[in-house]
């Protein structure tokens, strides 16, 4: 397929489910890289899936994703903070529900394909538990893209977000189109947490990806519709589990969730990338 039909195939699905964009033949995104951003280890997969497995514990992926783009660069997530790399026994959280590890940090592998935590542009987070938002300071001249909704939220917590003292936050209130070409749209998906958010991604080659965040944690999860026990509210998430349905459906994109080892596994980390 030449990129000028791809471009024209993209512009017709312009319309997606809640929310219109336009996309220019201009298009600038290049590539995306998929980071690893720590290991996560639950006691009891109940928690997550419930009903399912009381009692096992389960391991999760923790990914983060670097677009390269004509006008800059986004961080999707910062994942598990790097100190806990030097941590031989991880990190405990959630009361002891989960511990963090993380074998390789954030810096080192943003070094590797030659990129540092100041070249950043905009830093978007799909919410603001411990695992995606654990870096966040490291990137003090980057714009967060943060739920107004989210951010209200976060900072009510005993535990707030580290951000760096100077940062520029900009806060949405629903989608946000952070090119302005149409190719990576934040979308609203609350649930998990009050303000929620997944990314729709168009590659020129790949096609068009929705990175999960945590509106799902699993496949299985996503199949039969399951809402973990933590969520916020139930309702909003099995709403925003049927809006990423349509949006998969209309753009024919694939799903990546953030969570799920085994589709994890079977993706091409940094320094290889996706275009």
């Amino acid at each position: 397929m030449t990129r000028r039909l791809r471009i024209a195939l993209f512009g017709a699905l312009a319309v997606m489910a809640g929310t219109a964009v336009a996309l220019r033949a201009d298009g600038g995104i290049e590539r995306l890289y998929i980071l690893d951003c720590g290991q996560n280890m639950g006691k009891d997969q109940a928690r997550w899936s419930p009903g399912v497995n009381e009692g096992q514990p389960i391991e999760f992926s923790d990914n983060c994703y670097l677009i390269r783009h004509a006008k800059g660069l986004l961080l999707w997530d910062t994942g598990v903070p790097d100190a806990v790399a030097a941590m031989p026994d991880g990190m405990v959280v959630a009361n002891g529900a989960m511990i963090y590890r993380r074998p390789k940090t954030l810096v080192a592998q943003l070094a590797e394909i030659g990129v540092k935590p100041s070249d950043v542009s905009y830093v978007a987070v799909s919410h603001t538990h411990g695992d995606h938002v654990g870096n966040i300071a490291l990137f003090p001249a980057s714009t967060i893209l943060i739920q107004n909704a989210e951010y209200d939220w976060a900072m009510s917590q005993p535990v707030k977000p580290a951000f760096a003292a100077m940062q520029k936050i900009q806060k949405l209130a629903g989608d946000h189109d952070v090119f302005g070409d149409g190719s990576v749209v934040i979308l609203s998906t609350p649930g998990h947490t009050p303000g929620h958010e997944s990314l729709l991604v168009l590659l020129p080659r790949t096609g068009a990806l929705v990175l999960s965040g945590d509106a799902v944690h699993f496949r299985d999860n996503w199949e039969q519709r399951r809402v973990p026990s933590m969520n916020v509210s139930r309702d909003q998430t099995l709403a925003s589990l049927q809006r990423l349905a349509a949006v998969l459906d209309e753009r024919k994109a694939q799903l990546w969730i953030n969570h799920d080892k085994q589709q994890s596994a079977g993706l091409r980390y940094a320094p290889a990338y996706y275009e």
